[in-house]
């Protein structure tokens, strides 16, 4: 690691703040189109998966660039760095796991109003006999 001025420093920092927020910009111009919020239609099929995949991927070189740079895991060795980054990974695979269960629990509770909102027509009544208690019984 080579040791750096503090004015090369705090330009680097300028620079990766100036980049981190033309990024963010551009991201919330792409959200503002695709939602429709510009004056344009909102973007379905595949125009939608691709806006996805933009925002996931300059979330993800925002979320590399901070843990990088800013955090100085560029300049630590391989292992130390793996062993942050790595559980990491659980982290990404945890919140993938609680969206499909909301998901999962969203869809039961959409079933479940649906059943409620059914209207049930009562049976036919039953002919036959009818147990009808006896009042010259005493016991």
């Amino acid at each position: 690691m080579s040791h750096q001025s503090y004015e090369e420093q705090k330009r680097f920092v300028v620079r990766g703040l100036i980049l981190l927020g033309i990024i963010t910009l551009v991201e919330v111009f792409v959200a503002l189109l695709a939602k429709g919020h510009l004056g344009m239609e909102k973007w379905e099929g595949a125009m939608h998966y691709l806006y996805m995949l933009a925002m996931v991927s300059a979330s993800l070189y925002k979320a590399y660039f901070i843990v990088f740079f800013f955090m100085h895991m560029a300049h630590e060795v391989r292992g130390l760095a793996m062993s942050v980054l790595m559980p990491t990974l659980l982290l990404v695979w945890a919140i993938i796991a609680f969206f499909q269960e909301g998901s999962s629990w969203g869809a039961s509770r959409e079933k479940i109003k649906e059943k409620n909102e059914q209207v049930v027509t009562p049976a036919a009544p039953k002919t036959g006999h009818l147990l009808v208690p006896s009042t010259t019984y005493k016991g």
